[in-house]
């Protein structure tokens, strides 16, 4: 945001020193900047047995497979597609403690392709519950991401919805639930970070 700012600034005295072209540029872009930093407040449901997506957009694979911290088990997978235009703040699915923060250098390629979560750069984050069940999370960069931002640390308490990070522009967030959970959302689906339930404990 102090970017957006600065850029802001630097283009109305670039105006008012009749230097109107570029100083226009440059406020489009600092304008185009404040935008996309955007982070809107958002409330999310205090239910018990619940998981928040992790991310704005749009829901593009619900599936049952290995996780990458759990490698032999058995977890719900729902990966949200953020485009260039949603909201890319994320917040934590779940409350409880950081277990684990892993980054993994990788490639660039589109974020909705499927194998990007496992050639693109990406940052694992692993919540354990209060019930001690370990939940995950995976932020993904995507074909014009080119650096994702985690302030989490391992062992920090987290709240449920609480900001955790950012990933610059158009990227994708895998939400791993565990086994005792059943996805409540359906591809195409859009969802709210901080928000929008995507999982909920099978009854």
């Amino acid at each position: 945001m102090k970017i957006a700012l600065a850029l802001l600034a630097v283009g109305l005295i670039l105006i008012l020193l009749r230097l109107t072209v570029i100083g226009g540029i440059i406020m489009a872009v600092g304008a185009f900047a404040t935008w996309f930093f955007r982070d809107p407040e958002r409330i999310p449901p205090h239910r018990d047995g619940i998981v928040l997506s992790g991310a704005d957009g749009k829901v593009v694979d619900v599936s049952e497979g290995a996780a990458p911290h759990a490698p032999h088990g058995r977890y719900k997978r729902v990966a949200v597609f953020m485009s260039p235009l949603n909201v890319h703040v994320n917040r934590a699915p779940v409350e409880g403690e950081v277990t684990e923060i892993k980054h993994t250098p990788g490639e660039f390629r589109a974020a909705f392709r499927d194998y990007s979560s496992e050639h693109n750069e990406r940052n694992l984050i692993v919540f354990t519950d209060k019930q001690g069940r370990l939940h995950a999370m995976v932020q993904v960069a995507g074909y014009l991401a080119r650096r994702i931002v985690c302030r989490l640390h391992p062992h920090e308490p987290v709240l449920i919805g609480q900001r955790v990070g950012i990933i610059m522009f158009g990227s994708r967030v895998d939400h791993f639930l565990p086994p005792e959970y059943r996805a409540t959302v359906s591809v195409g689906e859009h969802v709210k970070a901080g928000e929008s339930v995507i999982g909920e404990l099978a009854q």
